[in-house]
């Protein structure tokens, strides 16, 4: 098994409105549009519904939701892909949650992908109606994850008030950003994550549990070397915010996706880590 360091601190289809969650949201003018939609091809065999999530003015995403089994309610987790797109192991990591007692939602938050990690998964599933990653800081990421987060809240069977975000690389960064755009959550898995934003600048302004997973190893770009996971450690703790963390010794950047022994071992812990901030 690899080794973890681990430490813990103390379908209905129309515009989407809860009535039930009155928490804050990161600034969408209007509420997304949720409507059933076939699955792209080459994903049938999945067990998961695909819906197509309209977001006013910048564009149509892709989901793919996965239900547990037995009655809900039940919590639900967000999971954004990374700078290599939304390949098939983004709806996978959607089913292994569900199957740890999540309503999972995988999406596509930008369409293509590429970069140094794609020969890492597969290519990504199509979703022709979004725009590319936008460079830099790429500021239309918090409403693309402000309308997932609205709409997985809305979703039949979700508990509203129990939803976390688990992004990888760049969708982790893109939880960043939502989260100090003032979008809220109840948790937040970063894994693998980038830090551009340098958030430890901004550490007292993170006011939910977060988990940070990072390999020790990491030296996929500028962004994201291991260091800069301790040092947002080190400024979240020195606030006195609630972070757990799991360092895999000796993994890099996308290895989760490769190794089959660190994915049976960090999915363990972050359905640990959700199942106790989200009940």
């Amino acid at each position: 098994m690899l080794r973890l360091h681990l430490v813990a601190m103390v379908l209905t289809v129309g515009t989407l409105v809860s009535p039930a969650w009155q928490g804050p949201t990161a600034g969408l003018k209007r509420p997304p549009i949720v409507t059933a939609t076939e699955a792209p091809a080459g994903t049938e065999t999945f067990q998961v519904k695909w819906v197509r999530v309209a977001v006013p003015d910048l564009g149509v995403m892709r989901a793919a939701i996965a239900q547990p089994s037995g009655r809900g309610p039940f919590p639900a987790v967000v999971v954004l892909h990374g700078t290599h797109g939304f390949a098939r192991q983004y709806v996978e990591w959607a089913n292994d949650l569900a199957r740890g007692g999540f309503i999972a939602v995988a999406a596509c938050w930008f369409s293509g992908g590429g970069g140094a990690g794609a020969h890492e998964v597969t290519p990504p599933i199509p979703c022709p109606e979004i725009p590319p990653l936008g460079s830099g800081e790429y500021p239309e990421a918090v409403q693309f994850v402000d309308a997932l987060v609205q709409a997985t809240r809305t979703l039949p069977n979700a508990r509203a008030d129990r939803l976390a975000i688990v992004g990888h690389s760049r969708g982790a960064g893109a939880t960043q950003q939502f989260l100090l755009a003032g979008g809220y959550v109840q948790a937040a898995v970063l894994h693998s994550s980038g830090y551009a934003l340098r958030p430890w600048n901004r550490a007292a302004e993170f006011n939910m549990p977060i988990l940070i997973m990072h390999g020790t190893a990491d030296s996929f770009g500028e962004n994201t070397q291991f260091g800069f996971a301790r040092q947002f450690e080190m400024g979240l703790r020195a606030n006195k915010k609630p972070v757990e963390t799991a360092y895999c010794e000796g993994c890099g950047h996308n290895t989760f996706f490769t190794n089959s022994t660190q994915r049976d071992d960090e999915l363990k812990r972050m359905i640990e880590f959700l199942h106790h901030h989200l009940g």
